[in-house]
């Protein structure tokens, strides 16, 4: 494909699939109550706790708060392992569908020989069960895995997509991220990335305004039957981003 776009580095949670709420919220919920502890994250409070970025440091976040001191080492350890092989099971199984539009626009861009890489604040372990589950038939088109056990400093910090350029040696000229929250966003335009946010469920209750380094923002990526919404930026015909459509983004000022 002889044009200036060469990759696509991709979130995961509420990108690629609804993982947030149907998979790691269900999972975290599940770790309490297997260690008998009364908290249960509704979806408000979810929402509230994304600020923080990466389950551990969400966990121990909340407990710090609701305990009035930091949850010891061990404690943690055992609370994010079993919400790890809670969310392995919930996804594993494929159980969780990827949103409208991605298998398309993932499936395009590998055809047009992408550089695509997966660029997530969630585990290593995380992202292996959703390949095996929901990713399974498009797991291969990913030339690697940038996850929160990579990064000393997770989203919104640019770290992570830093180490996709170095590991990548793209110029950010050449790249385009899709991220589907405020702290994503953040993370992408950090390391200088063109970024288009596609809204999950969770960030469409994000005000707009905080979106607005965006090249542009979609409601999703669309398909025939369901087309995408486009809450800002440049024309979306059909309301299909297509890897043409992308490069118009890339080549915005």
């Amino acid at each position: 494909m002889a044009t200036g776009l060469q990759a696509i580095f991709w979130d995961v949670d509420g990108t690629l699939a609804e993982t947030e709420l149907e998979g790691h919220r269900p999972a975290f919920n599940a770790a309490f109550a297997e260690a008998g502890l009364p908290w249960r994250w509704d979806r408000s409070t979810y929402l509230q706790l994304l600020a923080v970025g990466g389950g551990r440091e969400r966990i121990a976040s909340y407990l710090s708060a609701v305990e009035g001191e930091p949850p010891s080492p061990a404690r943690l350890d055992s609370l994010v392992a079993a919400k790890q092989r809670h969310y392995k099971g919930l996804v594993g199984g494929g159980a969780i569908p990827l949103r409208d539009g991605v298998e398309r626009l993932l499936r395009a861009a590998n055809a047009a020989g992408l550089t695509q890489l997966i660029v997530t604040t969630s585990s290593r372990s995380a992202v292996q069960a959703l390949m095996a589950g929901s990713m399974a038939a498009d797991a291969n088109v990913f030339s690697g895995w940038i996850c929160g056990d990579d990064v000393a400093r997770k989203k919104p910090d640019s770290e992570a997509y830093r180490r996709a350029l170095e590991q990548t040696a793209l110029a950010p000229q050449r790249v385009l991220v899709v991220e589907d929250s405020v702290q994503g966003l953040a993370a992408a335009r950090g390391a200088q990335l063109t970024t288009l946010v596609t809204l999950s469920a969770l960030s469409r209750h994000q005000a707009s305004d905080s979106l607005a380094t965006a090249a542009a923002v979609v409601d999703g990526l669309g398909t025939a039957e369901r087309p995408a919404t486009l809450v800002r930026g440049p024309a979306c015909p059909g309301g299909i981003v297509t890897l043409s459509w992308l490069e118009r983004l890339l080549s915005m000022p």
